[in-house]
C-alpha cells in the first residue's frame, strides 16, 4: 500500500487497498457492477418495451379486450335494471295481496263482531283507535 494512503482509495483510476480491505472492497465493487449492468439492460429494453406497448395499445387485441369489458358492463347494467323492474312488480303484487288479506281479516272480524256482539274477544289491532292496526300505511 502506498504510504500516502492510510486506507483504501482510488488512485489514478485504480482502487488500491490492503489485504484486510480487499474482501469488503471486492464485494462492494461486485454489487456496484451488478447494479450498473441492471440499469444498462433496463435502459436498453426500455425503447423496445415502449414500442411493444404502443403496438399493443393501437392493435386489435387491445380493442377487442376493451370492447369485451364495455360489453360486460353494459350487460350487467341491463340485467340489473331488468331485475329492479321485476322486483318492483313482485313488490306491488305482494302489497296488493297483503292489502287483500288485511281487508278480508277486518271484514271477517267485523262480521263476527256484528253477529256475536260484545262476546267476541277484543283484539286491539283490529279495533278502531288501537295503537297499531292492520291497515296498510303509505309506503309500507
Amino acid at each position: 500500500m502506498p504510504s500516502s494512503m492510510p486506507r483504501m482509495g482510488l488512485m489514478e483510476g485504480v482502487w488500491v487497498c490492503s489485504f484486510q480491505e480487499f474482501e469488503g472492497l471486492s464485494l462492494v465493487l461486485r454489487e456496484s457492477l451488478i447494479q450498473l449492468t441492471d440499469a444498462i439492460v433496463t435502459q436498453e429494453n426500455k425503447g423496445g418495451k415502449m414500442s411493444d406497448l404502443y403496438d399493443f395499445l393501437t392493435g386489435n387485441e387491445f380493442k377487442l379486450q376493451i370492447e369485451g369489458i364495455v360489453e360486460g358492463i353494459t350487460q350487467m347494467k341491463t340485467d340489473l335494471e331488468s331485475e329492479q323492474l321485476s322486483m318492483r312488480t313482485i313488490w306491488k303484487k305482494r302489497e296488493k295481496q297483503i292489502a287483500k288479506v288485511v281487508d278480508n281479516t277486518l271484514g271477517m272480524y267485523g262480521s263476527i263482531k256484528g253477529i256475536a256482539g260484545s262476546k267476541v274477544i277484543y283484539i286491539d289491532q283490529l279495533e278502531l283507535g288501537g295503537d297499531e292496526t292492520l291497515e296498510l300505511e303509505d309506503g309500507e
